[in-house]
């Protein structure tokens, strides 16, 4: 076949999408290309040359997208480190304060919050009579106590606690639901509040009780996922004492009582307070969820009971007069009485019995007129048991004698009144012992003139002698609320007063002054001071006796001995107004007394106050037996028949308790009247 020569191949283009990475259109080709292209040239006629192989100019393409780049994090880590270092400096800060520069006083606060402290109350001291049986002690008892801060909706977790509690606690406790919720929402601190003071164990033991059940209750709703709250967690106890007496009533007049803090508020409960309350300790633990916490150390401050007091008192013999006086007052319908056994020797007062009284284991029931002692408080006119002071002056002052003639007529002017005795009578001719047997006003008006020249100088003789047997003064006793009585001098004695005083009204006493009046003819002139105490046994157990009393010599033991001669014919002689006082065996030496008393609501004279005093044996003074009765309205008001009978009762006991025999001799029956002419 004849050669014929191959067609002209066409090299194909490489597409874009074929050329290598980095060509671009129009760039020379490279050094191993068989054919390089001219940069520049036109193409060959037959456009086949190099020219017309040129390759042609692609088309723009559009531009490539640019990569998405993301920002920098570095700023962003910057501030987070700066917020992250702020946030730490201020933690570092605060630790620094809190266990550095404020750590006492953050530890303080803890303490505050998780410590509670209570009052270990002190025992205090009982008071005994002479014998050393209990008049008042002391039991144990409790005080219910809350930490209100418990009952707060956000630890009890109940929006009612203070009245659930209240509700469960007021039945119990015996108080108003009402004022035990005012005290846990409103308590005077914030983790302490009384509930109840002096509570019985029974009591508390029945709120431990109730706690026992709400806390079982309590767990067993923990258990199913409840809260698991009990409303009574927060009520606590503080271990204290209760005030008791064992005598109900008796000696409640001497003894007082102690009110609900714990101190005493009348009779010798407040006067002896410091001996009897000792010091309170003190006791602080950790506690959680209104238990102590065992394993927490406690700081404790022992309480140091007070001392026991002994009394002068014997309680038999005060039984005894107690009961006298309060059957006698109820008897005569009277307002009230006393009646006080005193030692003539010591000054020792056995007996001071008031009637009505009261019982200061209930005060809830006593009046509130009867809770004093108105043997001390009460200042009254003693009325004729004042003539004793008188004659005494008038014996020791020599101007007369027991046996000196006194004529007394029925009545007696002088000044602006006229004077009379207690009985209408014809002239009696008396002797100075008449006068004092039959209780003559008028007989004592006449006797006391002859203390002085005059009128004013008699006064002031008859003063003295007032005074140094303790009129106008204190007793001794130092007993809260006694009275001095009354007594002025004698520039202001106005013209009744001279010549009522030496009879006993225009001035007044209280009882314990008109028995120590008594004491001291029976002790021989000398006037001892009356006391109620004997003695204290500290809490080591010694026993410290009390200081001697004061004694004064008032009159000659002569005028004495005279005097007490004079007063048995009160009792003795069948024309003495005291026949009832006398005891068979013993001889009483005694005086009645019945005077107009001053009502102190209306300010004047309504009624009387009728008494009697005396002792026994005469001859062998040992024991004063006083009694007065107020405004007896029912029988007799003279003194002699109401108060004469109480005497006799009371001092007879009184001798047989202390085994006092009688001495036996005959009493001298001194004259009581006179003959006229003779």
């Amino acid at each position: 076949m004849p050669s014929q020569e191959p067609p002209h191949r066409r090299v194909p283009r490489p597409s874009a999408a074929r050329r290598p990475t980095g060509r671009t259109p129009g760039s020379a080709r490279t050094s191993g290309s068989a054919h390089p292209r001219p940069a520049t040239g036109k193409a060959s006629a037959s456009g086949r040359g190099p020219a017309a192989r040129r390759p042609r100019q692609a088309p723009p393409r559009p531009p490539a997208p640019r990569p998405l780049r993301l920002g920098s994090p570095r700023p962003r880590l910057r501030l987070v480190s700066v917020g992250l270092t702020l946030v730490m400096l201020a933690f570092v800060v605060r630790l620094l304060q809190v266990q550095a520069v404020d750590a006492a006083a953050y530890a303080a606060k803890a303490e505050k919050n998780r410590y509670l402290s209570h009052k270990l109350a002190a025992e205090r001291g009982e008071i005994t009579d002479r014998s050393g049986i209990a008049l008042a002690t002391s039991v144990d008892a409790y005080d219910i106590t809350a930490d209100p801060k418990m009952f707060t909706p956000q630890e009890s977790k109940v929006p009612d606690a203070p009245e659930q509690a209240a509700a469960l606690l007021a039945p119990i406790l015996g108080k108003d639901p009402a004022v035990l919720v005012r005290t846990l929402k409103s308590p005077p601190s914030p983790r302490y509040a009384v509930l109840a003071r002096k509570q019985t164990p029974q009591v508390w033991n029945q709120i431990k009780d109730l706690k026992a059940l709400f806390a079982k209750k309590a767990r067993e709703d923990r258990a199913k996922g409840g809260p698991g709250v009990s409303v009574l967690a927060g009520v606590l106890s503080e271990k204290s004492t209760k005030r008791v007496y064992p005598n109900g009533s008796l000696g409640a007049g001497i003894l007082g009582y102690v009110n609900a803090e714990g101190h005493g508020a009348g009779g010798l409960e407040s006067m002896l307070d410091e001996e009897l309350a000792g010091r309170d300790g003190k006791i602080t633990y950790a506690h959680s969820g209104g238990r102590r916490v065992p394993t927490a150390q406690a700081r404790e401050t022992p309480a140091v009971p007070g001392s026991d007091i002994e009394l002068t008192i014997d309680r038999d013999i005060q039984w005894a007069a107690q009961k006298a006086i309060s059957e006698q007052v109820a008897a005569s319908r009277a307002d009230r009485g006393y009646v006080i056994v005193q030692n003539t020797r010591t000054g020792e007062v056995l007996a001071m019995a008031n009637a009505p009284g009261f019982d200061p284991n209930d005060l809830s029931q006593a009046d509130s007129a009867a809770m004093g002692n108105a043997a001390l408080q009460d200042a009254f006119e003693p009325g004729s048991t004042a003539k004793v002071m008188s004659m005494a002056a008038v014996l020791e002052e020599g101007v007369a004698t027991p046996s000196t003639h006194v004529v007394v007529p029925n009545r007696l002017h002088r000044g602006d009144r006229l004077f009379k005795d207690d009985i209408d009578h014809p002239t009696w001719y008396l002797t100075l012992n008449g006068v004092l047997a039959k209780s003559s006003n008028i007989g004592t008006i006449l006797a006391t003139g002859q203390l002085g020249k005059n009128q004013a100088e008699a006064n002031r003789v008859l003063h003295s002698y007032l005074r140094k047997f303790g009129i106008g003064s204190p007793t001794g006793l130092g007993y809260p609320g006694e009275t001095s009585g009354i007594l002025a001098h004698p520039k202001d004695w106005n013209t009744s007063q001279q010549y009522t005083i030496p009879f006993g009204q225009g001035l007044s006493v209280n009882a314990m002054q008109a028995a120590s009046v008594y004491s001291t003819i029976a002790n021989g002139g000398v006037r001892v001071e009356p006391t109620l105490v004997r003695g204290t046994r500290g809490p080591d157990g010694r026993f410290t006796p009390a200081p001697e009393p004061d004694k004064t010599r008032v009159v000659s033991e002569k005028t004495a001995k005279t005097l007490a001669a004079m007063l048995e014919s009160v009792v003795d002689d069948q024309e003495g107004t005291g026949t009832k006082a006398a005891i068979p065996g013993y001889r009483v030496a005694g005086k009645t007394g019945t005077a107009n008393r001053v009502d102190p609501q209306l300010g004047r004279y309504k009624g009387y106050t009728a008494s009697f005093a005396g002792f026994a044996p005469a001859d062998d003074p040992q024991l004063t037996v006083y009694c007065a009765i107020q405004n007896p309205t029912q029988g007799s008001y003279f003194g002699g028949q109401i108060c004469g009978p109480v005497h006799k009762k009371v001092m007879e006991f009184a001798l047989k308790t202390l085994h006092i025999a009688p001495t036996g001799a005959q009493p001298p029956r001194m004259p009581v009247t006179f003959t006229p002419g003779s």
